[in-house]
């Protein structure tokens, strides 16, 4: 429970107290009651059960006149502010939901994101964008909160241990990324992730320099050193602004519709044995190939027009968003 919601219960608890303390001592001074037959005239007043078996004088019945507006108030306001309380600590624990792990029971093929940070809620945000199905993990209760406000879906729980990546589909994930604060965390989160599903795609960032080879020899698939990135970049936009540019149109959401995407050739697909030129995907979709990843494993850079696609092969392409959902389809698609 945290400091809103203990709170609410100690203003709930001080009123109560409050109405009995004052309904009690009322009509103990006007009407001379003991102080628990003062006690039970209150509380059949506020509870609205009635108090017939007891005689009130004329200022008696005008103080319970009054004791019944302000304490029949108060309670409706208790039973409303606890209710309200606990609907909150259901919902601000996502990760015993029934709803939040059904809907995780039925995420396969999916991605996990450990910690909603900086670095988190960026890659949060780009695969959000790509629309496809993740689940963000963080132990801190208002970047839970804010990642699903977000439309995320979202847990609150400790992403080091492994039941908890267990709980959040690791088995049937397709792959991860260890965005949190520490070195040691992620470290933590690789080989717990490595340990439960070997064949789990991951990638992580390196605070340290020294970290990154202990990263990869963990498991890590690519690891991000941000600060030796964000150096790089630094001295790109004084040295070649326009490269820097460049990379930043290509990297970052600009408000258009542009993006980069990789796109794997299907077996079936009407593209295999055809060339770059025999395809036409520039003139008739706007799209331009930046390099091929050949099933061989081989990277070709700016591939000349009489290369050939072979299935399996990866097309590192850039165009707008609608152009290349169509040409996923077209090289996805079996004839």
């Amino acid at each position: 429970m945290d400091r809103r919601l203990a709170r609410r219960v100690v203003i709930v608890a001080g009123l109560l107290v409050f109405t009995l303390f004052v309904g009690t001592l009322g009509f103990h001074l006007i009407e001379g009651y003991t102080f628990f037959d003062s006690f039970y005239i209150t509380l059949n007043t506020i509870t609205t059960v009635g108090n017939e078996q007891f005689r009130l004088s004329r200022a008696g019945r005008v103080f319970n006149a009054f004791l019944m507006l302000f304490g029949v108030a108060a309670v409706f306001f208790s039973v409303g502010a606890l209710t309200q309380t606990i609907i909150d600590m259901e919902l601000r624990d996502p990760l015993n939901s029934r709803r939040t792990k059904r809907m995780i029971d039925k995420l396969h093929n999916h991605f996990i994101v450990c910690g909603y940070g900086r670095v988190g809620r960026s890659a949060a945000f780009e695969l959000q964008r790509a629309r496809v199905p993740f689940l963000v993990i963080d132990r801190a209760e208002d970047r839970v909160e804010r990642a699903i406000h977000s439309g995320m879906l979202a847990v609150l729980a400790d992403s080091t241990r492994d039941e908890s990546l267990r709980e959040a589909g690791v088995a049937r994930a397709r792959g991860l990324i260890a965005a949190l604060a520490t070195d040691a965390d992620n470290l933590f989160v690789i080989l717990s992730a490595k340990n439960i599903n070997p064949g789990l795609s991951v990638v992580t960032r390196a605070a340290e320099e020294d970290a990154e080879d202990k990263l990869r020899r963990a498991g890590a698939d690519t690891v991000f050193a941000p600060y030796s990135i964000a150096g790089l970049r630094l001295a790109q936009a004084l040295i070649r602004p326009h490269v820097a540019r460049f990379l930043d149109f290509t990297t970052k959401h600009m408000g258009l519709d542009v993006a980069i995407e990789q796109v794997q050739v299907g077996s079936g697909s009407e593209f295999v044995g055809k060339t770059l030129r025999e395809m036409q995907i520039r003139r008739d979709l706007g799209i331009i190939v930046l390099a091929i990843r050949q099933s061989s494993g081989q990277m070709v850079f700016n591939p000349p027009a009489e290369t050939e696609i072979t299935a399996g092969d990866f097309l590192i392409v850039m165009g707008e968003q609608p152009n290349l959902q169509n040409l996923e389809d077209r090289l996805t698609a079996r004839t």
